[in-house]
């Protein structure tokens, strides 16, 4: 039994219009399964592939603007790939943000409706990530956090630190998911959480079931029935897990 992370997911209060930013951001498709959910992913891509992690945007009755403790690393091929997309993400509606970073060599950009990612300088380790080169979490402690998640997925666990983690899909192509130490975390629930998917044939509820017995805890998010499971880590991190596909 295993898990694989599918996709980010954005409480947006206008899914469309942040959904096409993501988009163009990524130079991906954009595409909808219903009124009020945009999906992002790679033209022609067959999802769920470990070679891409998705967006999934979903319009909420909350649009308010904060930063949260999930966020997308973009990446870059040299210095002057980094300063070219900074300036197109910004005519597509970013804006720059400052989160006390002081003088890194990282651009941190908030989306249209707040959403803080950063522009990563160039990184051998992102080389071939794809656009994304992490989705990354804030978190009190990261060791804690890559027993929890790499126990909860198939994923490879590459480095662990006191103030960091980070795992990468079994396949070897695709993002990272990182932990990172963070002194002060928000304490509200997220606008932005990660969408976990069992393999086909796995069941959805023995998986639920293992993540419980691993330490996750159930979330109610107003989420009424639905197909999928809301769970939290031991941090308090919202995910959900998805119907088998």
């Amino acid at each position: 039994m295993a898990l694989r992370l599918v996709q980010v997911n954005f409480k947006a209060g206008n899914d469309s219009a942040l959904g096409q930013f993501w988009a163009d951001a990524l130079g991906w498709g954009a595409s909808s399964e219903g009124p009020g959910v945009t999906n992002v992913e790679p033209v022609g891509f067959d999802w769920p592939d470990p070679a891409a992690v998705c967006i999934d945007v979903v319009t909420v009755p909350d649009p308010e603007t904060v930063k949260y403790r999930a966020h997308l690393d973009l990446a870059t091929t040299s210095a002057a790939h980094q300063t070219e997309l900074v300036t197109r993400l910004e005519e597509l509606g970013a804006t720059p943000s400052d989160v006390g970073q002081g003088d890194v060599p990282w651009t941190a950009l908030a989306d249209p409706e707040g959403n803080l990612f950063r522009v990563l300088e160039p990184r051998s380790v992102y080389r071939d990530t794809g656009p994304i080169a992490a989705v990354v979490v804030n978190c009190a402690d990261p060791p804690a956090m890559a027993r929890f998640w790499s126990e909860a997925m198939d994923w490879t666990l590459h480095e662990v630190t006191e103030d960091h983690a980070r795992l990468r899909s079994a396949k070897g192509v695709g993002p990272y998911l990182e932990f990172l130490r963070t002194p002060v975390l928000k304490t509200e629930c997220g606008r932005v959480h990660l969408d976990l998917m069992p393999y086909l044939g796995d069941d959805q509820a023995a998986e639920v079931a293992r993540l419980r017995a691993l330490g996750a805890t159930d979330a109610d998010v107003g989420q009424g029935d639905v197909p999928w499971v809301c769970l939290a880590d031991s941090e308090g991190n919202e995910f959900c897990v998805l119907t088998s596909g």
